[in-house]
C-alpha cells in the first residue's frame, strides 16, 4: 500500500523536537511505500548525526519554508500558507497514494491532504495534533469573528471528509465527538515517547551530566519544551526564584528555546537557582529528565489547553521522574488516579513553589510516583504500541 504523508514539520532524533512521526513512518514504511510531503524546516537545526534523516522506506518531498515559535501571526499564516500549496502540488504529482495521512498542526496541513485526497479520489485521516482553530483564536491570533466562523467551519468539513480521525489525547476525542462526529470514526492515539531513546539515560549518563554541569549536590527540576506564549513561563521563573530563595540547593533547568526566551535568560543571569540549557536531540532529552527529581507540564489556564497531549509529560514518565502539571484536563486526571505526579493551577507560582518544596523535603513520595510513572509509560505510551494502531487505521480506511 502506497501512503501519502501530509505534515508540515519532519524531525529525526537528532533534532530538539518529539520526533514522534519519526518513530511512527519508521514502523509503517517496514510493511507499506510511504511519500513524506514536509518542510525542511528542522532539517538544519540538527544538534548531531546519529540517525538517518529518513526511516528506511520512506520518500521525502520537501519545501523550503521557514518557521520558528518566535514568528508573529501575519509570518505563521504565510508560512502555512506556502507549505499548504506546496503539499497540494506535490501531492497531485507523486504516484497515486492508496490512502492519505493529514497531519494537524497546523490545519492547513490538512487542508492540503484532503484536498488532493479529493482530487484523486482517494481516502484519507485526519491527525489532529491540536485543537485548530481553537488554540489560535484563544491566543488572539485570530480576532476576527468571520474569520473564526470561517475557519470552525473548515475545521468541521475536515473532521466530516475524512475517513478516519485520530485526535491526540481523549479530551480531543471528546471535542472531535462534540461537533457530531461519531465515535466509530475516531480513535484516540496518544503522543507517546520513545523506549528505546529513554532506555539510553542510564545512572552513568545521568552522573557524566550531573558533573559536566556542575550540578552535584542541587536538587535539579526541570521544564523542558517550547518557552511558548502558551507555556506560562513567566509563572515558572517566579516560582523558581521563591524556591531558591528559600533553599539554594535547588537548580531549575529551562531547557528550549521559543518566545519567552529572552525573559528565561534574564532570569538565570539575576538568579543562581534558574539555568537555560540550550535545546537537546531528541536521543539525549532523556538523560536531563532522569537528572531532575521533578519536571513541570505547564500551559495557560484555557480550556483549549486542557486537551493538550505534550512530549514531555511522556518523556518525564519515561525515565521515572515524576511530573507536575497545570492543565484540569486527561493529564491531571492521568497524574492523579495513577498517582505519577501532581496538579497545580497555571499561573499560581506561589502554590508551584509550595508544592515543590513539599515534594522536595519527601523523596520516598517522589520516588514512588516515579516507578509508578515508569510503568505506567510502559504500559500506555510506547509509541511502537501506537505506531501499529495508525497503521491498523491506515489499512482499515483503504480497506485492507
Amino acid at each position: 500500500m502506497h501512503i501519502a504523508v501530509f505534515s508540515q514539520y519532519h524531525t529525526n532524533p537528532d533534532c530538539p523536537a518529539t520526533s514522534r512521526h519519526y518513530a511512527l513512518l519508521e514502523h509503517i514504511a517496514r510493511t507499506h511505500r510511504v511519500t513524506l510531503i514536509t518542510t525542511s524546516t528542522w532539517e538544519r537545526q540538527r544538534l548531531t548525526h546519529e540517525f538517518p534523516w529518513l526511516p528506511a522506506g520512506v520518500e521525502m518531498r520537501a519545501a523550503d519554508v521557514p518557521y520558528e515559535n518566535r514568528m508573529g501571526v501575519a509570518r505563521r499564516i504565510v508560512s502555512f500558507g506556502q507549505y499548504a500549496a506546496y503539499a497540494v502540488r506535490e501531492g497531485l504529482r507523486i504516484k497515486k497514494p492508496d490512502v492519505i495521512w493529514g497531519i494537524s498542526t497546523p490545519l492547513t496541513a490538512a487542508w492540503a491532504a484532503a484536498q488532493v485526497a479529493r482530487l484523486r479520489r482517494v481516502p484519507w485521516v485526519f491527525e489532529v495534533q491540536d485543537l485548530w482553530p481553537s488554540f489560535p483564536i484563544a491566543m488572539g491570533a485570530v480576532p476576527s469573528k468571520l474569520a473564526q466562523r470561517g475557519l470552525y467551519a473548515l475545521e468541521k468539513s475536515l473532521y466530516q471528509s475524512a475517513r478516519h480521525i485520530l485526535p491526540l489525547s481523549p479530551d480531543m476525542t471528546r471535542y472531535v465527538e462534540q461537533v457530531g462526529i461519531a465515535p466509530k470514526k475516531v480513535t484516540t492515539v496518544l503522543n507517546g515517547t520513545d523506549l528505546d531513546l529513554a532506555a539510553r539515560a542510564t545512572a552513568e549518563s545521568v552522573w557524566a551530566l550531573r558533573e559536566q554541569h556542575g550540578l552535584t549536590g542541587r536538587r535539579v527540576l526541570l521544564y523542558a519544551g517550547t518557552f511558548g506564549r502558551a507555556n506560562d513561563i513567566p509563572t515558572l521563573l517566579e516560582a523558581a526564584e521563591q524556591l531558591f530563595a528559600q533553599d539554594a540547593s535547588v537548580c531549575w533547568l529551562f531547557m528550549g528555546h521559543g518566545y519567552h526566551e529572552p525573559l528565561v535568560r534574564e532570569a538565570a543571569a539575576r538568579c543562581q537557582g534558574i539555568r537555560l540549557v540550550a535545546p537537546q536531540p531528541r536521543h539525549a532529552v532523556f538523560a536531563w529528565f532522569k537528572l531532575a527529581e521533578v519536571s513541570v507540564a505547564s500551559f495557560l489556564a484555557l480550556p483549549v489547553l486542557d486537551a493538550n497531549s505534550p512530549a514531555k509529560f511522556y518523556d518525564s514518565l519515561a525515565v521515572g521522574t515524576p511530573v507536575i502539571v497545570t492543565n484540569k484536563g486527561w493529564t491531571r486526571e492521568l497524574v492523579e488516579k495513577e498517582q505519577v505526579g501532581w496538579y497545580v493551577p497555571a499561573s499560581e507560582p506561589v502554590r508551584l513553589a509550595q508544592q515543590l518544596q513539599m515534594l522536595l523535603n519527601n523523596p520516598q513520595q517522589l520516588q514512588a510516583a516515579g516507578q509508578r510513572g515508569r510503568q505506567v509509560a510502559v504500559k500506555y505510551f510506547d509509541r511502537q504500541q501506537i505506531a501499529a494502531v495508525v497503521q491498523e487505521v491506515l489499512e482499515r480506511a483503504r480497506g485492507l
